[in-house]
Order: C-alpha cells, then structure tokens, then sequence
C-alpha cells in the first residue's frame, strides 16, 4: 500500500522517556521550578519542546527558548543515550528495507540529535533520509519536518506515502501536508489523542504495525 514510510523518533522507534524527563528536570530547576510527579512530564516528549515549555509551565516565549538551551546542555551530554530501542522495532525495520520500502525518520527533534541516537542504536542504515528540527528553532513543527521530508524523496504521489508516529503531532503534520497516518499505542499518546487528531489508523503494537505495512 505504502512504498515511503515516514517514521516519529520518540515514541515510535525508541523509548526516550527517561532521557527527556530529566533534560526537562534539569531545564526547569535552572528556573526553580521543583516537580513531584514526573509522570506530569509525559507530555513533553514529542511535540516542540519550546511549545510545551509555554504550554504547559507559562513560559513566555524568550523563557522557553532558554529553557530549551538548558534542556540541550542535559541532553546532549546524557539525555539522549537514556533511551532504549523500542522491542521489535529493529527487526521490523530490517523487514520494511529489504521488501523495498523507502524509510525515513520525520522527527521534531532536531537533526544532529536523531542522527546520533540513531547511529547509537544501529539504526542510522535503514533510513534513506533523516528530517528533523532545526536548532534555531526555524524548522520545529512536525507539518515543516514532514514537508521538509517530503521535499527529499523521490514519491510519484502522496498517496504512496505514509506517516508513522505516536502522538497528536504526528497525524496533524500529516494530514497538513495531505499524506495518511498511522496512529501507534506503544508510545505515548492513547487512543482518544490519535483518534480525535483523525489518524487513519491505529495500531496497537509492532506486530500489529507489520501486518498493516506489509500487506
């Protein structure tokens, strides 16, 4: 049905919880900002991080773009090794490429990030392409990731490609630039979230992931 497979990075190929949660940890103390539970900081991983800073502690726009520079000086250092492969990802990968797919990773995370992680992980080999943020800021929306994604592959039609992702951000990027989704549950948004952002579909679990893809 697809031949371009546009894949989230949290999420989706890996679980970044722990690595997030304590870059956003560190951010905020540099504000005194002390959080008690931090199952509260489940939503900052996927969307823009500057955008949940604003959303979700109030900061104005020039506190959030600092926060985001604590949040890096975190990350970049050990924040994004605290991270493991989603289970049966790789494998599924492997399966996607050698049927003849075209895999690329759409991410909000900026581009040198998802370039490290993903050759940490041995991931870096099955993807053609890797679109991610900007560190400026400029390129920081999943709609202008998927765009910029789609300027760099060789698709006949949108209609071959499809975006792979876990959250609200995911499906709306995709249905802003006019390509299909693919809601999945073993990240972290729930169903209600994917649903109500219009996925076209929605699955439970990698296998449940092959099966749509592969046949």
């Amino acid at each position: 049905m697809y031949n371009y497979l546009l894949f989230d990075l949290d999420g989706t190929l890996t679980d970044s919880g722990t690595g997030i949660m304590n870059s956003v940890l560190y951010a905020l103390k540099k504000f005194d900002i002390e959080v008690e539970d931090r199952t509260q900081l489940y939503a900052f991983i996927g969307p823009p991080l500057a955008e949940s800073f604003q959303k979700f502690y109030h900061f104005s726009q020039e506190q959030a773009l600092q926060a985001v520079c604590y949040y890096r000086e975190y990350f970049s250092e050990r924040g994004m090794f605290e991270n493991k492969i989603i289970s049966g990802i790789d494998t599924l990968l492997s399966e996607l490429k050698g049927a003849g797919k075209k895999l690329v990773v759409a991410t909000s995370k900026p581009e040198k990030y998802t370039i490290k992680i993903l050759e940490h992980f041995n991931l870096i080999s099955y993807f053609q392409f890797v679109a991610g943020a900007t560190m400026d800021e400029t390129r920081n929306t999943k709609t202008a990731v998927i765009e910029y994604a789609l300027q760099h592959i060789n698709a006949v039609s949108k209609r071959e490609v499809v975006m792979i992702g876990d959250r609200k951000h995911d499906i709306e990027g995709a249905k802003n630039n006019n390509i299909d989704s693919i809601g999945v549950l073993f990240g972290y948004g729930d169903r209600k979230e994917l649903e109500q952002a219009g996925a076209d579909y929605i699955v439970e679990s990698v296998e449940e992931l092959r099966t749509l893809l592969t046949n």
